[in-house]
């Protein structure tokens, strides 16, 4: 007898510089269940994971309310390096082994519940092509612009890893030479010039409170930065997602487009587009649990894992 699909849950977390964010989310791609905290200014790794596990915990029972847990999906900022985290963002996170903490607390472990971790920008790619803006396409680009940076790709029906991991790091492509000094130690990365952080570091308030001026800029920053991705990968797609890209909306948006108009000019990308994630807002913890299913062979790229 096969199981209902939605009896069997993956319990996504997603792990930003701003948020952390937990959800139920069963095999169809459907949000049953959420919770969300800021991410405390922690400089000590363990106390940090601390706050993660007593949200996990929460997730946990409201599983049991729900269905059978049958996986734990987990998206972090990167970048990575196999399933150890070192977000950026995130000081006190370094060489972090996320997974492997997750995995012993002591009813998942007790349980046997399987856990699997990816960027959270891959991951976001992955829930765009399950349930999103990205269904039927083979080639796009997805990307974060948040707190930070991030991005992940979609080539030929499959998502890029790279060596470590990290494949589609958009957020370190160089859209401003001798810029801003980014956190990774270059200077005019994407990062460095329109996150969260760097709008907030440039006009000294929250970014959400940026002038529409600054709004623009960041959008077509980000053009400028899908523009050389569409010209090397020959892709016409790109889908963003983050607070910062939805907080701002049209402005950011039509900026954006402008700028890859301009500047992705070959027969291949001319023509290239630049949307909001279809998921909006839920689009994180979607993509965590695509994380989840996937490594239980859950075809969430629709046909090639």
């Amino acid at each position: 007898m096969t199981e209902e699909p939605s009896a069997r849950l993956c319990l996504g977390l997603d792990f930003g510089g701003t948020k952390i964010a937990v959800g139920l989310v069963d095999r169809c791609g459907s949000l049953l269940w959420q919770d969300r905290i800021r991410t405390p200014r922690a400089t000590d790794g363990s106390a940090l994971f601390l706050v993660v596990a007593d949200l996990l915990e929460i997730g946990l029972s409201a599983a049991d309310a729900r269905g059978d847990l049958a996986v734990v999906g987990i998206s972090c900022g990167g970048p990575m390096s196999g399933e150890r985290v070192s977000p950026l963002n995130v000081p006190a996170w370094r060489d972090f082994p996320l997974a492997e903490r997750i995995r012993r607390l002591s009813r998942i472990e007790a349980e046997g519940v399987p856990v699997a971790i990816d960027n959270d920008a891959k991951a976001l790619a992955l829930g765009e092509a399950w349930c999103g803006n990205a269904r039927g396409e083979r080639n796009f680009l997805a990307m974060v612009v948040s707190t930070g940076v991030g991005g992940g790709l979609v080539l030929d029906g499959r998502l890029l890893d790279g060596e470590e991991g990290n494949a589609g790091h958009v957020g370190h492509v160089i859209v401003e030479p001798g810029g801003r000094t980014c956190g990774c130690g270059a200077q005019g990365c994407l990062e460095a010039e329109a996150s969260g952080t760097a709008i907030e570091a440039i006009t000294g308030a929250p970014a959400a409170k940026a002038p529409q001026e600054v709004r623009e800029r960041a959008g077509r920053l980000v053009g400028r930065a899908v523009a050389s991705v569409a010209n090397l990968l020959d892709l016409r797609r790109a889908l963003v997602g983050g607070s910062v890209a939805l907080g701002y909306g049209t402005p950011f948006f039509l900026a954006a487009q402008r700028e890859l108009d301009a500047r992705a000019r070959l027969a291949f990308s001319a023509g290239a587009r630049i949307d909001p994630v279809g998921l909006g807002a839920d689009a994180p913890i979607i993509g965590a649990a695509a994380v989840g299913w996937r490594a239980l062979g859950v075809d969430v790229l629709g046909g090639a894992r």
